[in-house]
């Protein structure tokens, strides 16, 4: 087992607030087994509670990634794509490679429109009681059912039941 340390626990702190790294991935890179994580999560408070400060600390950093990426899909937004053609001079350098021209470089910029989907899902969420996502089916009106055995008395119909006419 890997002798417990405070650097080992900042490390591991560390990956959990930058990114989703699934545990094993998170074991592998500070060389420990996926065992001793989860014995010193169960036997020390303070790295479980590090622990989840940092899982805490990633959250709020999707949170608020989610966040401004739902702003840009309102609002739209403009990107530029850069391309660069080279070209094979058919010539090597001294240690073999080949030597290549830049023929062209090139940048456009392109309009991504607002996505419909990001407004409805803002607007029913931010503001339910204007734009409710939902579908109101109302019905209305009465049903009667008339039989001829309303008018029977119940001696006939007594008649009726037992099978005779």
């Amino acid at each position: 087992m890997a002798r417990y340390s405070k650097k080992i626990v900042k490390d591991i702190c560390s990956l959990i607030e930058k990114d989703s790294y699934t545990i094993a991935e998170i074991c592998k890179k500070v060389k420990i087994a996926e065992s001793t994580y989860y014995d010193w999560k169960a036997k020390k408070p303070e790295f479980s509670e590090s622990i989840k400060k940092a899982q805490g600390v990633f959250d709020e950093l999707i949170v608020a990634e989610a966040r401004k990426s739902l702003v840009k899909l309102i609002r739209g937004y403009t990107a530029q794509d850069k391309k660069t053609v080279t070209a094979d001079t058919g010539k090597k350098d001294a240690d073999g490679k080949p030597i290549v021209k830049v023929k062209e470089h090139s940048v456009t910029e392109k309009h991504y429109q607002p996505n419909t989907a990001a407004v409805i899902f803002a607007l029913t969420n931010r503001d339910p009681e204007n734009w409710k996502n939902k579908y109101n089916n109302e019905m209305s009106g009465s049903v009667t059912v008339k039989s001829e055995l309303e008018s029977l008395s119940d001696e006939d119909l007594e008649n009726i039941v037992n099978g005779e006419d």
